[in-house]
């Protein structure tokens, strides 16, 4: 049975003297308004233009709000779990809904509560997101093959939050790096898992075999990231691994290779690539293994006739066989030039005794 009108009216006023007495200045308290926009306030994820603040990279989203109190609306998306904490302890995990939350602290009203205190709730609530969809993430490194060449791997693998007892597993073993646990977060605390497994077959293995062991790499991972992420509530669902020389002039080499060509053959066609690159016309000679001359070929005979447009004549004797050294030809200059003529020497053979 519920108290009179009278009665609820008298204990109203009596907390008022009360506050009045304490300091606390009335006009502090919220305006009817107001303490329906508090008391109804509407918790969710999502943004005013609708759009979701999980995204595809967050996994966990936590909202710390100093207003929220009893009545207060929580809404949880289909892809999302929530869950409601209070000094550090889980009150609920909240499925798909929308949800009048009951504090434990059970005020008679909280927007009262809040005026009382400049606005704010003295109960300070976490509500935490957790992303159920399908998260891709990615984890790269370097192992080191048999040879001790750099090997990098790449590792894109799925991830999930399947049930409530998983979301509680996530929140409780995993840290928040501020108000968010995104997929680089997950790759960074994988990491190790996923190296040293890859490094078991990698290590012991030569290069140029490594990806005939691609699928005992792949299951090596994937046994060691799933029960890794199984203490997190997180589970695997797919993984892909990809192994490769880090050199990028390695990868060359191997692929040349792998058309049938033998490792002497796979250098100089990789030379030739890197001249033709480069404009050098000798770049099919490296390709084959043969020298590269200019001009025409070092030895040989080679014919002076009258068609190499040489001087024809013996030697000094004038008998013999060689070549005449040519003979510098005569200038003569016009008499009408606008400028002097050059005055001749009388020493010079082509002297002619002519001004």
């Amino acid at each position: 049975m519920g108290l009179p009108n009278e009665t609820k009216t008298a204990v109203f006023k009596g907390f008022l003297l009360r506050f009045a007495n304490a300091g606390i200045s009335i006009s502090k308290l919220p305006t009817q308004r107001q303490q329906m926009a508090i008391t109804r306030q509407v918790i969710t994820s999502l943004n005013r233009d609708g759009s979701n603040m999980l995204g595809t990279k967050r996994l966990a989203l936590r909202i710390a709000d100093e207003s929220i109190v009893s009545g207060s609306l929580l809404t949880v998306e289909s892809n999302e779990f929530c869950v409601l904490k209070s000094r550090g302890a889980v009150l609920d995990v909240y499925e798909t809904g929308q949800f009048s939350l009951t504090t434990p602290d059970k005020p008679i009203l909280g927007s009262i509560a809040q005026g009382f205190f400049g606005g704010n709730s003295p109960w300070v609530y976490e509500v935490i997101y957790i992303n159920r969809a399908k998260l891709l993430v990615r984890s790269q490194g370097v192992a080191t093959s048999a040879e001790m060449a750099e090997m990098a791997y790449q590792v894109d693998y799925y991830i999930h939050v399947d049930t409530r007892e998983a979301a509680l597993e996530l929140i409780t073993h995993l840290p928040f790096n501020g108000n968010v646990i995104d997929t680089k977060e997950i790759a960074d605390y994988a990491g190790p898992a996923i190296e040293q497994a890859i490094n078991q077959v990698v290590q012991v293995t030569k290069m140029e075999n490594i990806n005939e062991h691609i699928n005992e790499i792949r299951e090596g991972v994937k046994g060691h990231l799933t029960e890794f992420l199984m203490a997190y509530g997180i589970m695997l669902n797919d993984l892909k691994v990809l192994i490769l020389p880090k050199d990028e002039r390695m990868r060359e080499l191997i692929s040349l290779q792998a058309i049938g060509l033998s490792p002497i053959e796979a250098v100089r066609y990789y030379l030739a690539l890197q001249m033709a690159a480069r404009g050098l016309v000798s770049a099919p000679n490296a390709a084959v293994g043969a020298p590269f001359h200019i001009g025409g070929q070092p030895t040989g005979f080679y014919p002076l006739g009258p068609e190499t447009g040489l001087p024809q004549g013996g030697g000094p004797g004038g008998g013999g066989s060689g070549v005449s050294q040519a003979q510098p030809p005569v200038v003569r200059f016009p008499t009408n030039m606008p400028f002097s003529q050059p005055p001749l020497d009388p020493n010079d053979p082509n002297y002619t005794g002519e001004a």
